[in-house]
């Protein structure tokens, strides 16, 4: 039988907001069990980037990753708010490691190529790309990685990756050891049937279903890639995906009155 592992990503403005992310991490440090945690970025680069006269260029809802950018974003994602969550945890008693994709050869990626867009520096993984051994090494030493949307080709480049890819790809690597289950944390309770009523989350999301919202339009904009990202990591293995409010985290994990929606 398989040990269980718990991969959280946490995202969206909880990131942005010294109490609730320090709210989120107390909760955390608290879950029993082997556990990573992985977080993108916030608003934070796009912040700095301005006071620094680094212009943010978006397509699509896509941060374009030039030469100046990527050295903002390894700074930012890397440096203060990976330390920060790490020191955070450790007054917490809860002994975290951070992690870039260039640490320990962690996680490589191939930059994206050019084609209609340039998206830069910008990382893609491939499947076999996880140094899962490593992970499972610091897991049975009850030490949590904590891992930035940071990666590496192998050559010296560094690289931008999606923060919920980054979680996927961990949690379809570490699925062949573990019975895995990967939550996406942010502001809101789960897949909204109206963007506007916290209320309106679907405890239970199947792929039939979820096809049949997104040709009506009755699925946001911005939940399309996390979903279909969620439904590809279910498919490769993973136990469960939950998408779900990050004060909710624990009662999912426990299982007690769970709010959220399951991807199944």
């Amino acid at each position: 039988m398989k040990d269980k592992l718990n991969i959280i990503k946490i995202g969206g403005n909880v990131i942005d907001a010294p109490k609730a992310l320090d709210r989120f991490l107390s909760d955390f440090a608290a879950l029993k069990g082997k556990k990573i945690l992985v977080h993108g970025g916030g608003k934070i680069a796009t912040e700095i980037g301005k006071k620094l006269g680094i212009e943010t260029k978006m397509v699509e809802g896509r941060r374009i990753t030039d030469a100046e950018t990527i050295d903002l974003v390894t700074m930012i994602y890397a440096g203060l708010i990976n330390k920060k969550i790490v020191a955070a945890l450790q007054s917490k008693n809860c002994n975290a490691i951070g992690f870039s994709g260039a640490d320990g050869n962690l996680i490589k990626a191939t930059k994206r190529p050019v084609k209609e867009i340039d998206y830069g520096f910008v990382g893609d993984i491939e499947d076999g790309s996880v140094n899962t051994s490593l992970i499972s090494s610091l897991l049975d030493q009850d030490v949590m990685p904590v891992v930035c949307p940071i990666t590496h080709d192998g050559n010296g480049n560094i690289l931008n990756t999606n923060a919920d890819t980054i979680a996927a790809t961990l949690a379809i690597a570490m699925s062949k050891k573990y019975e895995t289950n990967l939550f996406y944390c942010f502001e809101k309770n789960g897949v909204l049937r109206d963007v506007n009523d916290d209320s309106s989350f679907i405890r239970e999301l199947k792929r039939e279903t979820y096809e049949d919202m997104k040709g009506r339009k009755q699925i946001f904009e911005g939940m399309i890639p996390k979903l279909d990202n969620s439904f590809q990591t279910v498919d490769k293995g993973v136990h469960s995906v939950y998408i779900c409010n990050a004060f909710h985290l624990s009662s999912l994990v426990n299982n007690t009155n769970p709010i959220g929606t399951r991807i199944s």
